[in-house]
């Protein structure tokens, strides 16, 4: 773990902010690509990039605030100084309300638009999970005994009793350890890394979608079907609060995404039937499983 990379000045560089800077690269290559792939100016996919990752930002932050508005207004200069307090749900809308504006600014059909940042979101997510693996911003899991389960004792929110959970009676999360020392003996999930694995496979199946007959929109349609499996599962591991039953509300959200994605593609499935030439009784083609639905 190296949550500090180094200090200059009264600045900081966080292993989070650089492999969040990664992974916005990695997207802008991605976008660049199928860019270039459908005769588009390549230049698009940087407005695109700079524009989702200004408004991504500024989206995740806020969430993060409103999520857990008292600990912030105890110290107010983590609301802008921290190197942690990024939730994804936020970094999405905002990224994606950046996306928009952009696409309207190039009069490029917002359909296009969202299908080649479709596979972009599924890379930089999965390179992003790389950066609260090296950070340890309290992204991990639930204490485990599993072989590959990893303690974070050098973590950038602590590892402490507050920090180090499990699941109790009811589904209420409690502390796996009683002090500091305890803490030290006690592995959790590495749950980034879970993500990290499945973002991955969620990309593999996208980009192999992106030269198939479709109407536009389904390759997003399919991210928020598969993306949202991904999160869906791995929030069983992982030590956010349970909001209803057994569910976080990050689960819930993803369990949204899976809705909306899964609705999507059945109300668009005779259009794609009609774009790749079949029949409307005909079995539509469908990517592969990931590891997020097996």
């Amino acid at each position: 773990m190296i949550p500090v990379l180094f200090h200059l000045g009264p600045l900081t560089v966080y292993s989070y902010g650089l492999m969040m800077a990664l992974g916005f690269l990695a997207a802008d290559y991605v976008i660049r690509l199928e860019c270039v792939r459908r005769g588009l100016d390549p230049e698009y996919s940087s407005s695109i990039v700079i524009a989702a990752a200004v408004a991504g930002l500024i989206g995740s932050r806020l969430y993060a605030i409103l999520d857990d508005l008292p600990t912030y207004l105890a110290d107010p200069k983590s609301m802008i100084f921290s190197g942690s307090g990024f939730v994804f749900y936020g970094g999405m809308i905002g990224g994606l309300l950046g996306a928009y504006l952009v696409s309207r600014w190039y009069r490029i059909g917002l359909g296009v638009t969202m299908d080649m940042c479709g596979p972009a979101l599924a890379v930089g997510q999965a390179i992003g999970r790389l950066g609260c693996q090296l950070s340890g911003d309290g992204d991990w899991g639930l204490a485990s005994n599993v072989p590959w389960a990893m303690s974070y004792p050098h973590a950038i929110v602590g590892w402490n009793p507050q920090t180090v959970l499990k699941l109790g009676d009811h589904y209420q999360l409690v502390p796996a350890c009683t002090d500091l020392a305890d803490c030290l003996n006690v592995r959790v999930h590495p749950a980034p890394i879970y993500e990290t694995i499945l973002y991955l496979g969620v990309f593999a199946i996208l980009w192999s979608m992106r030269k198939t007959s479709h109407p536009a929109g389904r390759v997003m349609y399919w991210y928020l079907l598969l993306g949202g499996a991904a999160r869906f599962f791995v929030e069983f591991w992982r030590i956010n609060p349970r909001v209803f039953y057994m569910f976080s509300e990050a689960q819930l959200i993803a369990f949204a995404m899976m809705v909306i994605g899964g609705i999507a593609l059945l109300v668009t499935r005779e259009k794609a039937q009609a774009v790749s030439g079949q029949q409307p009784g005909e079995k539509e083609s469908r990517p592969a499983m990931s590891a997020a639905q097996a």
